[in-house]
């Protein structure tokens, strides 16, 4: 679970990236599972831009997959009025950024790109500290049922050892 002050910062990565960019409409960070996590986006509803975000993303992981060209990136669409610009954003969301017609494409993919990358950091790391609370804690002295790591310790070479060379 993703604590308030996280989903505050992801909010406000979103009204930055709209401030560098202001030929931005939208802007929107969603679990790759359609759940909005935090949006900015005016005049567009966010639960239903995120389904159809994760749709998309569906569509676009498995492309690169069938096309051998590795994990997902970005998605970028483009309509008679605008683009649509999907960004890998960590390991579990993604940001959807909207844009006017007039944007400049190489500027929203820079931004989206550094933006995509911020919220990846706040939302991984919100992630590994809720999985860290969860799990449950070893009262002093157990014993750990693992055992112990293996360490490996280089051998000297011993004076009568010989080599293939040596015959």
């Amino acid at each position: 679970m993703v604590s308030e002050e996280d989903l505050q910062a992801v909010l406000a990565e979103l009204h930055r990236l709209r401030t560098r960019v202001p030929q931005l409409t939208g802007a929107l960070a969603a679990g790759v599972d359609g759940l909005v996590v935090a949006h900015d986006t005016p005049g567009v509803d966010p639960e239903g831009l995120s389904a159809l975000t994760a749709a998309a993303l569906g569509v676009a992981v498995r492309i690169t997959d069938a096309t051998g060209n590795g994990g997902f990136r970005e998605l970028l669409v483009r309509g008679e009025r605008g683009y649509i610009a999907g960004y890998a954003a960590g390991r579990t969301a993604v940001l959807t950024l909207l844009a006017e017609g007039r944007v400049n494409v190489g500027r929203l993919h820079l931004e989206g790109r550094r933006s995509g990358a911020r919220i990846g950091e706040l939302l991984d790391a919100a992630e590994a500290a809720a999985r860290e609370a969860r799990r449950p804690a070893r009262p002093l002295g157990a014993v750990s049922s693992a055992p112990p790591p293996r360490t490996r310790t280089p051998r000297a070479p011993s004076a009568d050892a010989g080599t293939a060379a040596d015959s």
